[in-house]
């Protein structure tokens, strides 16, 4: 449609700052209306709706589509994770937790197996139909199948939530410095998902443009990665049980720093083209290993009661280097003149910096007052 790279990173980075603004409003009103179901279904429907409208009217209004279909999608990222102790407890949250990475991996898959199959013949546009229609049958298990414990609230319940939820944004973020080692894991956090997220959105680039393969390569390098991711999820999910959520974290930061190098290390060094194949497998069980072990490592350092508003928190930590990382990328490899190895490289940094701000959190499990309101 006429675009580039630089308006593509841009449009996501408005909708990340939208989410970065409204995260932990959001996840206060779904504390307050003592329910999550009912965001999550809210912020599905929209961004499938607005999905199915990709690419109609040229580029302008599809990028105005993008940010609002994006910022829904990562909206209810918010209450999806807020259900994690819902549907688990101490003992198997690990386990239960990559079971949904696996899980929405598997999801990854088939949307690009479906992708390879019907780009040619539906293209772009079409294909954009299908993943809203995907999006859509998927998340009604969730849905209908999910039993939340709290009491399902009316409309004016809902309304005096949304009232509320400025004072309770406020009281949530001078809740991180009651608990130890919450901000100190916030902050560590922002450079590890600034990493880990702008890898993910600049990588197809990288992979086309930079080490020159095909956009077929590309497909069936991210088919390994998700593959990976799959099958890694499951793996980090017995370990986050056996050795707690920070010593995984660390394990995945080691591996983090060996696959970044490597996909730099490609042209820098001239390396064969099996290097990025290798790294794509190791940053798929990378990334299954992230989610399956710093939202456990989040539920450590919370009470039970304030989960919903302290994954706002962490979602909004998440947007931040969402909009952080990309911006980094663009100023080393263009403005700079760099290019993008050298951006790679940062990405490095980031995670470093990342292990050793993590290594003052202790993980421990606590034992909560539940009735306690800690305001």
């Amino acid at each position: 449609m006429g675009g580039n790279d630089s308006i593509y990173g841009y449009a996501n980075i408005a909708s990340m700052l939208l989410v970065l603004i409204t995260a932990p409003m959001l996840g206060a009103m779904s504390d307050q209306s003592g329910r999550r179901i009912p965001f999550l279904a809210t912020t599905t429907c929209c961004c499938v709706f607005l999905t199915v409208f990709l690419g109609v009217g040229g580029l302008l209004p599809s990028l105005v589509i993008f940010i609002g279909a994006n910022y829904m999608f990562q909206s209810g990222l918010i209450f999806y994770d807020a259900l994690l102790p819902t549907v688990s407890t101490e003992r198997n949250r690990g386990k239960i937790g990559s079971f949904g990475v696996g899980v929405g991996y598997l999801g990854s898959l088939l949307g690009a197996t479906s992708g390879i199959l019907l780009l040619d013949s539906i293209g772009h546009i079409g294909m954009f139909k299908v993943s809203a229609l995907l999006f859509l049958v998927f998340s009604i298990p969730c849905f209908v199948f999910v039993n939340e414990n709290g009491s399902s609230k009316y409309l004016g319940s809902r309304l005096k939530a949304l009232r509320g939820s400025v004072n309770q944004l406020i009281k949530t973020l001078g809740r991180t410095r009651i608990y130890p080692g919450l901000s100190r894991f916030l902050f560590g956090r922002i450079f590890y998902a600034d990493a880990v997220n702008t890898l993910m959105i600049f990588m197809g680039i990288y992979v086309t443009n930079e080490l020159g393969l095909t956009d077929s390569e590309f497909q069936l390098i991210l088919m390994v990665a998700i593959i990976s991711s799959i099958i890694g999820a499951f793996f980090w999910g017995i370990v986050v049980d056996s050795i707690g959520p920070k010593r995984s974290l660390n394990l995945v930061l080691y591996l983090w720093i060996i696959v970044l190098g490597g996909v730099a290390a490609i042209p820098l060094l001239n390396l064969p083209i099996i290097v990025m194949w290798i790294s794509a497998s190791l940053a798929g069980i990378a990334i299954g290993g992230t989610w399956c072990a710093d939202r456990p490592y989040l539920l450590r350092l919370v009470p039970p009661q304030h989960v919903g508003e302290f994954f706002g928190v962490y979602s909004m930590v998440g947007r931040f280097a969402s909009i952080i990382g990309p911006l980094v990328w663009v100023v080393v490899a263009d403005t700079l003149g760099f290019g993008r190895p050298i951006a790679v490289l940062t990405l490095v940094i980031f995670i470093m910096i990342s292990y050793v701000i993590l290594q003052g959190v202790d993980d421990q499990p606590r034992i909560w007052d539940l009735n306690a309101s800690n305001t």
